[in-house]
């Protein structure tokens, strides 16, 4: 395969992360795999090059030993000589999932890092489902936590928790246009506004854009919830601060994400697809619809620097751009 193999993997793809697996694992295990694929192919045909060997010269019965030039293998370059041609890959990650989240989880190989910081720059949104579980609090918001108290539920019903729902997410649409630093009264704004298009200048808090509720059984509730500069941690406590709007408490036992950006879950590589042609195939499928979303996302970004307040104040600090 070598380096006309390695020429098809620079770029984005997504990948699907298992709950209970680190994501450090994952892009270890990922990067080990691509280079397995790279030095599996046949190493080229040694070079040859002229010796002169001592033997016994033709066509004579006397013991007389001669110079002969014979043509023999190069064998300074073969892998058992000097190893494997690869033996480092740079893989990034970006956006990444705790160990108890799964979902889409995106990786960026060699020039793809630089689209990984785009992405960032671009402050698009992820989608999750949010599992949660009604009647009792733990000390780390997980089903499996320290358990820190048990409540009844059975005054909870479909219509309150869309109705905290609702709360939820007009307080938080107010604050993303506060973080967006647009001035609304701008047609720009207006247009962006109408598209969808207002997202933070910088980092900012965890920020809704939409939240729903998909199925309710009590105890158990699935929600989808859009949101972006999150962390699981953050939407773990978000159950739990709805059980208490509920009058009640809540767990979470799962998050999911299943979109990231552009990425959806249709497009994550299973584990059993994490080799060296699935990559190049998803690299190469991704790439045109990688430059044309992030081209689109990240213009009105731009165009908004110069309609934001020059005399707004700095946004706290959120997540750190991702990285390899």
């Amino acid at each position: 395969m070598g380096s006309a193999g390695l020429a098809r993997l620079h770029g984005l793809f997504a990948t699907y992360k298992p709950p209970g697996l680190k994501w450090k694992h994952l892009r270890d295990t990922v990067e080990m795999q691509l280079l397995k694929g790279l030095n599996a192919g046949k190493p080229p045909a040694p070079e040859q090059r002229v010796r002169f060997l001592l033997g016994p010269m033709e066509g004579s019965e006397e013991k007389e030993l001669t110079l002969t030039a014979t043509s023999v293998p190069t064998l300074t370059k073969h892998p058992l000589v000097c190893g494997p041609e690869f033996t480092s890959l740079k893989v990034g990650v970006g956006h990444r999932l705790d160990a108890k989240a799964s979902g889409v989880l995106v990786l960026g190989v060699g020039r793809g890092r630089r689209l990984l910081t785009d992405m960032y720059n671009a402050h698009l949104t992820k989608d999750y489902t949010v599992r949660g579980l009604l009647g009792r609090a733990t000390d780390d918001f997980c089903e499996d936590g320290r358990l820190v108290e048990k409540t009844t539920y059975d005054h909870v019903t479909r219509e309150k928790l869309d109705r905290i729902l609702a709360v939820i997410q007009g307080s938080h649409q107010k604050a993303l246009v506060m973080y967006s630093s647009v001035d609304l009264k701008t047609q720009e704004a207006y247009e962006m506004a109408v598209r969808g298009l207002i997202r933070p200048m910088n980092k900012s808090p965890m920020l809704i854009s939409s939240i729903r509720c998909l199925h309710f059984a009590p105890p158990e509730f699935l929600l989808e919830v859009q949101c972006m500069h999150e962390t699981q941690k953050q939407l773990r406590k978000l159950v739990h601060e709805i059980g208490l709007e509920l009058k009640t408490t809540a767990v979470c036992s799962q998050v999911r994400r299943t979109r990231d950006g552009f990425f959806m879950l249709d497009d994550a590589l299973l584990r059993t697809q994490w080799d060296l042609h699935s990559i190049q195939d998803a690299i190469q499928a991704a790439a045109p619809r990688v430059v044309a979303e992030l081209e689109k996302s990240l213009r009105p970004v731009l165009g908004t620097q110069q309609l934001a307040d020059p005399g707004q104040p700095g946004t706290p600090q959120g997540q750190t751009p991702p990285g390899g």
